[in-house]
């Protein structure tokens, strides 16, 4: 979290909104003051938000209508900050699509520790939706999509084979042994019979091959098991 986090401080009452903007700012965020609900709305359809900071009393749109505005540009999260303390009106806000409500008087150290625990969430839940692509010279493997790729030409694999060249290339530097790779992938005991394992890392080694000439990408440890070649 820096600078790059951008905070929209929807606040009508100067000196409130100048604390607020402080609370922001000491924590590394950029704050931008909007004094009216039809300005928060021009800066709302200005660019992306982080993270909007909201009274309900406002002039021009109230804040109940900016709410619904806000979730129109790409939903982050709202803390609505209003002298409006009845219990009515917070799950009214909370059900019309607000992440949180603190009432006025507020404590500064409160408002910033909240502040904080929205983002980092936002930030977790931004960094788990990635998609990983695992990659090892020139061979990409994407989990979600169930494809590999050398030299981005397609290889065809079978889910069991797919599986070993996921748990390989997840764990580059580890060397697995038949047993590892046959609990790992089977999800059953390994009772010792060694043929299933050797059989599909010879399918996978041979499409590999045929796939790159020349490349050896998974090594044989002897008398430990397997890795990827480094």
């Amino acid at each position: 979290m820096n600078g790059n986090t951008h905070i929209l401080v929807v606040e009508d009452d100067n000196d409130i909104s100048r604390l607020l903007c402080s609370i922001v700012r000491r924590s590394g965020y950029t704050a931008q003051p909007a004094f009216s609900g039809t300005e928060a709305l021009i800066y709302l359809k200005q660019q992306p938000w982080d993270m909007v900071l909201l009274d309900l009393m406002l002039p021009g749109l109230s804040g109940e209508e900016v709410l619904n505005e806000v979730r129109e540009h790409g939903a982050p999260p709202v803390m609505i900050i209003s002298a409006k303390g009845d219990q009515s009106g917070k799950i009214a806000a909370l059900r019309g699509g607000a992440d949180d409500y603190i009432t006025k008087p507020f404590d500064i150290e409160e408002v910033s520790a909240r502040i904080d625990s929205h983002l980092r969430r936002v930030h977790r839940a931004a960094n788990s939706a990635k998609p990983v692509i695992y990659s090892h010279k020139n061979l990409l493997l994407d989990p979600e999509a169930k494809t590999v790729h050398a030299d981005g030409e397609p290889i065809s694999l079978t889910a069991r084979e797919f599986d070993i060249l996921h748990l390989l290339m997840a764990s580059p530097k580890k060397v697995f042994s038949k047993s590892n790779l046959y609990e790992s992938i089977w999800g059953e005991e390994f009772l010792g019979d060694d043929n299933t394992v050797n059989v599909h890392m010879s399918n996978l080694r041979s499409k590999l091959a045929k796939a790159c000439p020349g490349e050896e990408w998974i090594e044989t440890v002897w008398g430990i098991g397997y890795r990827l070649k480094p």
